[in-house]
């Protein structure tokens, strides 16, 4: 059975389509128990995640999640972050506690985008020990983004294969504590959405790249439109 933090993270991917799943078909989906299911859809629901449905009958997300404009600025999300990870291993309970209650507070004040439907940043879907993994390609990642540069990366799958391709970085998106970026392979010919934290190695190239037909993030999107089961 899968590490649970990556399940619930295949069941974000999947119900993103904003269509209605059952149950017994997302367990199917997922090689889980129909009860396992229901525990880990209690779990976004729980981290608010914009997830609607009930037992019996299905559920759907109701709203797209991606990071929306902050007062704090993702360099300072991240540090947050990094100090909340490394205060929740401390062995007192206490300050543990207190990094819990603070993620609390934090997630209830941050604004939300205006212009885009209601989503929460969902503290408690992940261990911060994944987060603090990615942590160290953000930066990089988003200078590549900004200056259209492709980058090389080391990726090591769910199943610890580890693969290198050459990527065109297009997009990052957060998912309560879990960044993903999405890129266009140019070994593969395909897009693809990698978890930044399962990113071993990370070089940014001199080679930039320009927006060609079929490439884009907008023909990624129009894909995602066009056929929601992917």
């Amino acid at each position: 059975m899968p590490k649970r933090s990556d399940r619930l993270y295949d069941l974000i991917q999947v119900l993103r389509d904003g269509r209605l799943h059952r149950g017994r078909d997302l367990a199917q989906r997922l090689g889980v128990s129909l009860r396992t299911l229901y525990r880990d859809m209690d779990t976004l629901i729980a981290s608010r995640i914009p997830i609607e449905g009930e037992r019996g009958l299905g559920y759907m997300m109701t709203a797209p999640i991606t990071l929306p404009p902050l007062n704090l600025t993702l360099q300072e999300l991240e540090a947050l972050h990094l100090g909340l990870s490394v205060v929740a291993k401390a062995s007192d309970k206490a300050i543990k506690d207190a990094a819990d209650t603070l993620a609390a507070k934090i997630d209830a004040v941050l604004p939300e985008d205006r212009s885009a439907p209601a989503a929460d940043l969902g503290f408690a879907v992940y261990p911060f020990e994944d987060a603090a993994r990615g942590f160290v390609h953000m930066a990089p990642l988003r200078a590549a983004i900004r200056s259209r540069r492709k980058v090389q990366i080391t990726y090591r799958a769910v199943d610890d294969a580890r693969t290198e391709q050459s990527l065109r970085p297009l997009q990052i998106e957060y998912w309560g504590r879990i960044w993903t970026l999405t890129a266009w392979s140019e070994d593969q010919g395909a897009f693809h959405v990698f978890r930044v934290d399962r990113i071993e190695t990370l070089d940014v190239s001199f080679d930039t790249f320009d927006d060609e037909p079929g490439k884009a993030l907008a023909d990624h999107l129009k894909r995602l439109d066009s056929n929601p089961g992917l």
